[in-house]
């Protein structure tokens, strides 16, 4: 699932409103878990980091994302081969929550819009209180409606973690330094267009980030400077409940009707 391109189709599938920006997230935010007995972490500060991504990798987790366009969280469900993302996002004209489910090779979205804008179209007022049901030959190529289970990590950290260039224990489980955002334009959390207009900045951006008892990766922040028009934004991910997470489970039958052509209309491009 590309967050970054994910959240882009979304913009799209507002008909292009312009001056939609992201507000809080209202669901799939990290719940908290048991702490079991602590392991032996890398002295290394650069191979501690690298090494809190693995749980992550093993697809049982929560996560949240927030930061500028960004504001959203989930669930990763590898045992059940199934994920599932929400999104908030509201401006004085027109406000927006989308959910998205993908079960093995499943998929559905739920978009909910409210306001002026969405009051007067007709598509929008169709789509209300229903999961699109999606085929999975009309998405090929579109990842914001994808989740590809060989690749869990919703925001890419152990690619940002790669890209360290700097990095210093600051205390028990916390870190902070630098990375280079050139070497993680692959990473679904950082936008390759604003990293391109940071210039010489993207190439030393300060981070922090916190890992728990057992040296799990649990935060990881990014200090975006500001770049052009684009003022400065913190780009969070947070993750919880490695081990624990629940199965998602797919829409009501329902509340569910195949997709029609004017939803895949929305995320082309």
């Amino acid at each position: 699932m590309n967050i970054r391109r994910w959240s882009v189709g979304v913009l799209a599938a507002a008909l292009f409103v312009p001056g939609l920006t992201a507000c809080k997230t209202e669901a799939g935010s990290p719940t908290a878990e048991s702490k079991p007995a602590a392991s032996e972490k890398p002295a290394d500060p650069k191979e501690a980091l690298a090494a809190s991504t693995k749980e992550i990798q093993k697809g049982n987790f929560t996560f949240a994302i927030k930061g500028g366009e960004i504001n959203g969280g989930g669930t990763v469900h590898l045992p059940s081969k199934s994920a599932e993302m929400k999104l908030d996002m509201a401006d004085a004209e027109l406000s927006m929550k989308m959910h998205l489910v993908f079960i093995d090779d499943d998929s559905w979205v739920n978009l909910e819009l409210a306001g002026a804008m969405a009051d007067s179209v007709p598509t929008f007022k169709a789509m209300k209180g229903k999961y699109q049901h999606l085929d999975r030959s009309k998405i090929k190529g579109t990842k914001e409606l994808t989740f590809d289970f060989a690749d869990v990590d919703p925001a890419g950290a152990d690619k940002m973690i790669n890209a360290i260039t700097d990095v210093k224990q600051t205390g028990e489980g916390t870190y902070a330094g630098t990375l280079d955002a050139t070497k993680a334009t692959d990473s679904d959390l950082l936008d390759a267009d604003t990293i391109k207009a940071l210039g010489d900045k993207a190439s030393a951006v300060p981070f922090t980030a916190k890992v728990d008892a057992q040296g799990r990766l649990t935060e990881f922040v990014v200090e975006m400077p500001a770049a052009g028009s684009a003022e400065a934004q913190t780009m969070t991910v947070t993750y919880a409940d490695y081990g624990t997470a629940a199965a998602v489970k797919a829409p009501p039958a329902g509340k569910v009707v195949e997709a029609s052509d004017q939803v895949y209309e929305m995320f082309k491009g």
